[in-house]
């Protein structure tokens, strides 16, 4: 069984999460450049098998897309294109990073370090992959026996 991948894509930075190869625990990865996600990818996915993509849907508190839509639907079909045998999914990505710094604060962690917004951006991908995991397993019980 392989790896869910979670991108948290940003103008500037990507945080990047991973699943163990059993689906059950969702880790922070690292962050990486926007520009770089695509090329750290085709590294990644030489060592690990990859069955799925996620990428954090940006909306409104109305449910209309907010106003980073306009550069991460080009990054989610390119992503789509370079990997055409991995299914990309979305989900609502509404207060990841301000659950990220939430986190990170309760941590205990010296304010230098919470205020890293690669950190944030990493916590934020592995809360978008935790709640895809939550979501999913509520639909399909079985889901993480599945091979």
């Amino acid at each position: 069984m392989g790896r869910i991948v979670a991108i948290d894509y940003g103008q500037k930075r990507a945080g990047i999460a991973v699943t163990d190869e059993l689906r059950i625990i969702a880790t922070g990865l690292t962050t990486v450049r926007s520009m770089d996600v695509i090329d750290f990818l085709l590294r990644y996915i030489k060592e690990n098998t990859v069955d799925c993509f996620v990428v954090g849907e940006p909306r409104q508190m109305n449910n209309t897309p907010s106003e980073s839509s306009v550069y991460i639907e080009p990054f989610v079909r390119k992503l789509a294109l370079a990997f055409p045998s991995i299914p990309v999914e979305r989900i609502d990505e509404r207060f990841t990073s301000l659950l990220a710094s939430r986190a990170i604060r309760d941590s205990g962690a010296r304010k230098k370090v919470r205020q890293d917004k690669a950190l944030i951006d990493t916590v934020s991908a592995t809360i978008i992959l935790q709640s895809y995991l939550e979501t999913v397993g509520s639909r399909y019980p079985d889901f993480n026996l599945k091979a």
